[in-house]
């Protein structure tokens, strides 16, 4: 037999679920995410260069 702590522990643990999952929500008419199209397959037209300038 459990002890009534554990018992009412568990009971706590169950209705948090549950006012969790039955919580009401909102769906937002998002357009889904693309890639983006042909910039990852293009290379660049020149290399990209770092300049330190040293003062």
């Amino acid at each position: 037999m459990l002890d009534a702590y554990i018992i009412e522990q568990i009971r706590k643990r169950d209705e948090e679920r549950r006012r969790i999952y039955e919580r009401p929500a909102l769906e937002l008419p998002l357009e889904p995410l693309r890639p983006p199209e042909d910039e990852a397959e293009e290379e660049p037209a020149e290399p990209r260069r770092v300049i330190i300038i040293d003062l």
